[in-house]
């Protein structure tokens, strides 16, 4: 028992190192996406991955690190499995994965607004009114684009010290 829980610990350490495909400064526990990892009774690692968004197109790079990551580290027997429920929510992005994305030029997304449970309508409503800069911290920002590089991010825009840069949208 010992042994396993060991074991489990320790994929659990390599599966947190897997940089994330889209935002690499950030790791999969910083991104929240690793939910996690566990030794099946015939030994094979279980790590289960929330994907950010339904039909996120780095699912499937996520799934193919943390595969040869931990496969690499030894463990024969790899399986990663899709958890869908709760949905992934920017809330669990971590304080350091926070830090990190402000400190290469990327807003981190602010708290998410609360749902209220059951259904939820779709609503469009206008953008975030101002988005800290990651670079000078003004609040005098606009948004220019509501995509970016990948989905997850609109680009923004300091009017105070000039500088683009992108914001992780809140989910």
């Amino acid at each position: 028992m010992v042994t396993t829980l060991l074991d489990a610990r320790r994929a659990r350490r390599i599966a947190e190192q897997v940089p994330d495909p889209e935002l690499p400064m950030l790791t999969l526990a910083d991104l929240g996406v690793l939910r996690e990892v566990s030794l099946a009774p015939d030994g094979t690692v279980v790590a289960r991955l929330t994907p950010t968004y339904s039909g996120c197109p780095a699912m499937a790079e996520m799934r193919a690190g943390v595969a040869a990551r931990l496969r690499a580290a030894g463990y024969a027997r790899v399986e990663i499995r899709t958890v869908l429920d709760p949905p992934w929510t920017s809330d669990w992005i971590t304080e350091d994965g926070r830090r990190k994305l402000a400190e290469h030029g990327i807003a981190p997304p602010g708290a998410r607004q609360p749902r209220a449970a059951g259904p939820v309508p779709l609503v469009l409503s206008p953008a975030r009114r101002s988005v800290p800069c990651p670079r000078c911290g003004s609040a005098d920002t606009e948004e220019t684009s509501r995509f970016g590089a990948t989905s997850c991010k609109a680009l923004w825009r300091c009017l105070a010290c000039r500088e683009p840069f992108e914001h992780l949208k809140e989910i």
